[in-house]
């Protein structure tokens, strides 16, 4: 290989021509070469081959539709006889263009799919918590139900109060009892209770008549207005301090706090 096409091949100059980055002066040079050095045209047509092979590695099959446009254009469009290494030039420079619509056609494509993808797992999402704020609201909602219905009973002027305090046994105690006896209801806020060994609760009782009527158990984990059972001409409350799971009659003298309800 002399040193002219040697140094023509270091140039770039050929490289720049396949990307069709020459200028016209440039090109016409490079054309010159081609047709004048077969050296010059066997490497171009390599390099031709390889960028071609990569531009087919990495481009998308464009939709059959566009191919048809194509076609209708070229069946339009006057044929215009070209030499052949213009025409080489103008071939080479269509099947490049072709190569990056297609990748950037793919690139668009992939880019709105993933768009897409997301807005479609976000809704999901939105949807979840748009559920999970309906059964919040519906909760709340019926608990503040249940709240107003408390208040109404307890703002009732029939509602009688009865402020429930621990003897000796048991200072901390405290409780508050609400009885209306002409809608026939009662209910207990639990203020304070002490600790208790593990074995071991506090019950309410009514006296009925000279007995001892099971009103259930208080327990401090469960500190709110709740309602208990409602004895007509109940005489008076108790609580007492029973050993679980034998609570069936209570053990007076156990009781840590008593209120007369007449």
């Amino acid at each position: 290989m002399n040193e002219k096409i040697n140094t023509f091949l270091n140039s770039g100059l050929l490289d720049k021509y396949l990307l069709g980055e020459t200028t016209s002066a440039e090109a016409e040079m490079v054309e010159s070469f081609i047709i004048r050095y077969p050296e010059i045209e066997n490497t171009y047509n390599m390099m031709q081959h390889n960028l071609e092979v990569v531009a087919k590695v990495n481009a998308v099959e464009a939709p059959k539709n566009i191919l048809n446009n194509i076609l209708d254009e070229l069946d339009e469009t006057p044929v215009i006889k070209l030499n052949k290494t213009k025409s080489r030039k103008k071939w080479y420079a269509f099947s490049v263009a072709a190569s990056i619509a297609a990748l950037i056609f793919a690139g668009s494509s992939t880019y709105y799919y993933n768009q897409n993808q997301k807005l479609k797992s976000d809704t999901v999402v939105v949807d979840a918590e748009i559920d999970d704020l309906r059964n919040d609201i519906a909760q709340n909602n019926a608990m503040l139900d249940k709240v107003m219905r408390q208040l109404l009973k307890l703002n009732n002027p029939e509602t009688e109060k009865y402020i429930i305090k621990g003897n000796e046994r048991a200072k901390d105690l405290k409780t508050v009892a609400y009885i209306n006896p002409k809608e026939k209801t009662s209910m207990i806020d639990i203020v304070s209770l002490p600790e208790l060994p593990d074995e071991q609760c506090y019950q309410i009782w009514a006296e009925l008549q000279g007995k001892m009527v099971n009103l259930g158990i208080l327990d401090k984990a469960d500190r709110q207005l709740r309602s208990i059972p409602y004895m007509e001409d109940a005489l008076a409350l108790s609580i007492t301090i029973e050993t679980k799971g034998a609570n069936a009659i209570a053990s007076t003298n156990k009781a840590v706090a008593e209120i007369s309800l007449h």
